[in-house]
């Protein structure tokens, strides 16, 4: 931002990119750290408490951001980032098993995502505008940036508290609260009446979960099943990240003549289309659940795709401009896709905990793809540096080799599942009226089960069904 008048977050503090690459990547390493503790606590104190806390946390530490005078307090802001925001991805994918059942739950977590590119969209656009108030107030543009944002997410963390509801309460049950809860303004609950009912009936592990201790997660700890997952989240969400932080730096190679402000407007499509893309593929990839792995794959694709654009297509820079807008299309699904595959497997295996647990493992372990771009790429490589047609060529090869490594782990998870099973760890609660289990022997909620009939899926040759 305002690099030509040396306004620029670089430029105003004297970093390197070095110190910048350090600066991103120990956001992740705080993250990987804390992600777990996180959703844990999550898990046993109240989900709407906890998320309102990560919200209000990231806004203080945003707003910090505004006085930043030397590379060692960017450093030390964005580790203390990851430590605040750790367990909000993860624990929003838990969050959401309170109310749907697992198979139904990639749709729902494609729509709270869409947070994420919306908002890497209008960073590009609203950047734009921050820029032209550069020197205003006698704050820089990137100053104004993150005082604004920051005071949002303060603002925001506070109005959760009146607006996120807590987990059900089963009909007639009177929500008992704790003395530190009662310094906390009541939640609104989610349901009423007879939907209240009907989901108690249909959900009824929500409301007798089994309390878990230590033995139960250190099941969720050794459970083969978590690590594809990781390696799936790994490539994905590194390739991801790097998009998302260098993006603009990849813009501004295609073309170096690219204006600031034209760099940043041109960033703002990639995450258009990767909104697109979550809104038609994670419905689909719900009413076919037991095929994660095929639209993970293909949408894993893309991606290969768009970046072998980028890299080859060197005669025309609208075409590479049109392989980071598939990279964008690709992105989408993949990481909703791999949460609510991790909570289908471990919900069914390992109950909450499993959710809570496996969910912050893959996400915050899956995290170290993040710290290899951000750290790695786009910054150091001699054969990088040079600049010309080839500029960041090793870099987007890299990053299609951990794509690679996410297919090959989604095509391996898929194999292992049909030899092993996934069968659970303990008895679920089950009764003609709510939970059952298929001629395959798959647990499922009762809405996912009344769901599959509705749609005329119940006989199908994914059901086991004659």
């Amino acid at each position: 931002m305002n690099q030509s008048a040396r306004h620029d977050l670089m430029s105003v503090l004297g970093m390197n990119a070095r110190d910048t690459s350090t600066a991103l990547a120990l956001f992740y390493v705080s993250y990987v750290i804390f992600d777990l503790p996180s959703n844990l606590i999550m898990s046993r104190l109240s989900p709407r408490v906890w998320m309102a806390r990560i919200v209000f946390a990231v806004g203080v530490i945003g707003t910090c951001f505004t006085a930043v005078q030397a590379a060692w307090s960017v450093k030390l802001l964005r580790f203390l980032l990851g430590v605040v925001i750790a367990g909000m991805w993860p624990g929003m994918a838990y969050y959401l098993t309170l109310f749907y059942p697992p198979s139904r739950t990639g749709k729902r977590i494609g729509m709270y995502f869409t947070a994420s590119q919306v908002s890497a969209a209008v960073v590009g656009l609203v950047s734009a505008g921050f820029q032209q108030m550069d020197g205003l107030g006698g704050l820089v543009g990137f100053r104004w940036m993150f005082l604004v944002y920051g005071l949002l997410g303060v603002i925001l963390g506070v109005i959760l508290l009146w607006w996120l509801p807590d987990r059900p309460l089963a009909p007639g049950e009177t929500r008992v609260r704790s003395s530190w809860m009662k310094w906390f303004p009541a939640s609104p609950e989610a349901l009423k009446g007879e939907d209240a009912l009907v989901h108690y009936h249909d959900l009824r592990r929500v409301y007798h979960s089994r309390p878990w201790n230590l033995k139960d997660l250190w099941h969720v700890l050794i459970d083969w099943r978590l690590w594809p997952l990781v390696l799936m989240y790994f490539g994905v969400v590194g390739v991801g990240i790097g998009t998302q932080l260098y993006g603009n730096v990849i813009i501004a190679s295609i073309d170096p003549t690219f204006t600031g402000v034209q760099i940043s407007l041109l960033f703002a499509p990639i995450w258009m289309m990767d909104f697109c893309a979550i809104l038609l593929v994670t419905p689909i990839s719900d009413r076919f659940h037991r095929h994660r792995a095929v639209f993970f794959s293909a949408a894993v694709c893309i991606q290969i795709a768009g970046l072998l654009t980028v890299t080859f297509a060197l005669s025309d820079r609208w075409a590479r401009y049109g392989g980071l807008l598939l990279i964008g299309f690709g992105l989408g699904p993949t990481v909703p896709i791999c949460m609510t595959w991790t909570n289908e497997i471990f919900q069914r295996r390992h109950g909450e905990v499993g959710v809570a647990a496996a969910s912050a493992l893959v996400s915050g372990l899956g995290n170290l793809g993040s710290i290899t771009t951000t750290y790695a790429l786009y910054t150091g490589w001699p054969e990088d540096a040079v600049k010309g047609p080839h500029q960041y060529r090793r870099s987007n090869f890299t990053m299609i080799g951990i794509l690679c490594l996410s297919i090959a782990s989604s095509i391996a998870m898929t194999i292992l599942l049909r030899i092993f099973g996934n069968k659970p760890k303990h008895h679920k609660v089950s009764s003609s009226n709510s939970s059952a289990v298929d001629s395959a022997g798959e647990f499922q909620d009762g809405a996912a089960r009344r769901e599959a009939e509705q749609r005329g899926f119940k006989r199908m040759w994914w059901n086991g069904r004659s």
